[in-house]
């Protein structure tokens, strides 16, 4: 069975992104990325899949890397995580049925305006050689989320280890993205962000965006459902419909009008369009 421990904190952390629901109505228990929670997409969007079906959706709102070792002890229904090679691997291990294609954005390198280390511009790689070369402080969110998986893939293809550097010019946080922009910007220190949670940040003070638009930085979601042959436990058929409904017409309608301060967040992505 679920961990009872994980589903109190669903409620005590208040991580509900849909109306209460009592004990015998029918509900799913997503996990998720804290990106899709900050921005505010599922608040969003889940009540009308809960309107349209009846099913609520309570979300666990973590790294990606914790949400996969959930699903993997069948502790969730389903994965919304955004690290394909992760992702990939929960599905081939047999803990995932099918890796869905849901949508898009991109990550951003921020930093302060006056930007010491010459970041600004140019492709991703060029800014964090350049961050590195100058010793210019960088805060990593250090807590295996995709957001920490990829900027760590990024500074492998610059040709930089980082970690001897821990304590130093590079710092790791262990905390959510939120967090991570709050101590940014009483630093002054680079980060990398997910484009969605910097959009909804509202304490930006100095911080801007100084890297954007490199290839290098796509940041693609996917669904995956845990597999019941694994945990019968899992309510598959009530998983499987919001799999249906996010990646139907409808559903993904419902991802590209979601807005921050006018700006789109995330882009649909779904390859087969369900009626």
């Amino acid at each position: 069975m679920p961990s009872k421990v994980v589903l109190a904190a669903v409620v005590a952390l208040g991580l509900v992104a849909s109306p209460a629901v009592r004990a015998d109505d029918r509900f799913i228990v997503l996990a998720s990325t804290t990106s899709t929670e900050n921005s505010g997409l599922l608040g969003e969007i889940l009540p009308v899949f809960t309107k349209r079906t009846g099913i609520a959706v309570r979300v666990v709102a973590v790294g990606t890397g914790q949400a996969i070792r959930l699903a993997e002890k069948g502790d969730v229904d389903l994965l919304l995580v955004h690290h394909p090679e992760s992702e990939r691997a929960f599905v081939e291990a047999g803990h995932g049925v099918a890796r869905h294609e849901v949508m898009y954005n991109d990550f951003v390198i921020v930093g302060p305006s006056h930007d010491p280390a010459g970041a600004r511009g140019g492709s991703s790689l060029r800014a964090l050689r350049s961050i590195a070369a100058g010793d210019s402080l960088f805060l990593s969110r250090g807590d295996d989320s995709g957001t920490h998986k990829k900027e760590l893939s990024l500074w492998a293809e610059a040709g930089i280890d980082p970690r001897p550097h821990s304590g130093g010019w590079y710092r790791e946080t262990g905390s959510g993205q939120g967090a991570t922009l709050n101590t940014a910007h009483g630093l002054q220190a680079y980060t990398l962000s997910d484009r969605g949670t910097w959009l909804r940040f509202a304490s930006k003070g100095d911080l801007g965006v100084l890297v954007e638009g490199d290839e290098a930085l796509f940041n693609p979601y996917g669904i995956i459902l845990v597999n019941p042959e694994r945990h019968a436990h899992v309510k598959a058929d009530e998983a499987q419909a919001f799999i249906d409904w996010l990646l139907s017409d409808e559903g993904q309608r419902a991802i590209a009008s979601f807005r921050i301060d006018g700006q789109q967040a995330f882009f649909p992505s779904a390859r087969e369009r369900h009626p």
